[in-house]
């Protein structure tokens, strides 16, 4: 619990200064920027290893196609909000719109071209959000989506919107399914970091084209089949330690 509250005294403290220290970022090229971002996010993944002995592994990066395409992941903890993004070459994010409105937050999302989403606001909020995903893809860029819309507890029903399906019809683009077990070392709404090692795995590409019920049908099994199988390990690892 110490070395989880160290780290989490060092996490805001290197985000305020990356932010502050960051902020001629807001005018330089987005991928200055977005390399800005990587160097953060690799930062935080460092501490968590050296301070509260989280480790992270990553598998299948060999099965990422070229961009453009998307991405869709699991959501269980805040972890994979940042330690994802180091994984593609140029990555936006969806993400609800309030959060665009946090100052500074809010501008770096601008900046590094991040989708809103906007769920009150029906079909018009649907229509924009798919307009910036095919102005993002156009510029063959990775779209990381969390399909289930927000973090869900290890070991929860899954609860898959509809909006991952709507923007893989409309961009036509393949699809790459992404388990993790991050929710097992990172609770939600708590400050302790479990030590141990987050397993992030790239899973075989969807093609696109496929109807939409056997694209949703083969997206949840895909990830949810090797989320149990990482969890199962995390837990047989921690009771072998």
């Amino acid at each position: 619990m110490v070395r989880s509250l160290v780290f989490g005294f060092l996490f805001y403290v290197t985000a305020a200064l990356f932010v502050t220290l960051g902020l001629p970022f807001l005018f330089t090229p987005r991928k200055w920027s977005m390399a800005a971002f990587k160097v953060y996010a690799r930062t935080e993944l460092w501490l968590l290893k050296h301070i509260a002995g989280l480790d992270c592994e990553v598998r299948g990066l060999e099965k990422l196609p070229a961009p453009p395409y998307l991405a869709a992941a699991k959501h269980q903890s805040a972890w994979e909000t940042f330690a994802l993004i180091p994984l593609f070459r140029d990555p936006t994010l969806l993400m609800k719109r309030e959060l665009f409105w946090i100052p500074v937050h809010g501008w770096f999302s601008r900046k590094f071209q991040m989708i809103p989403v906007d769920r009150d606001k029906g079909p018009a909020a649907l229509r924009n959000m798919l307009r910036h995903a095919k102005d993002r893809a156009a510029q063959e860029r990775e779209i990381l989506i969390f399909p289930e819309g927000t973090r869900r507890p290890p070991g929860a029903p899954p609860a898959y919107k509809t909006g991952i399906v709507l923007i893989y019809k409309a961009l036509d683009l393949p699809c790459v399914p992404i388990a993790l077990n991050s929710g097992m070392f990172w609770p939600r709404r708590s400050w302790y970091r479990k030590p141990g090692t987050v397993i992030v795995e790239i899973l075989d590409p969807i093609p696109p084209g496929l109807p939409k019920a056997e694209f949703m049908s083969r997206l949840q099994t895909a990830i949810e089949t090797a989320t149990d199988r990482l969890m199962a390990e995390a837990t047989a690892a921690r009771k072998n330690r």
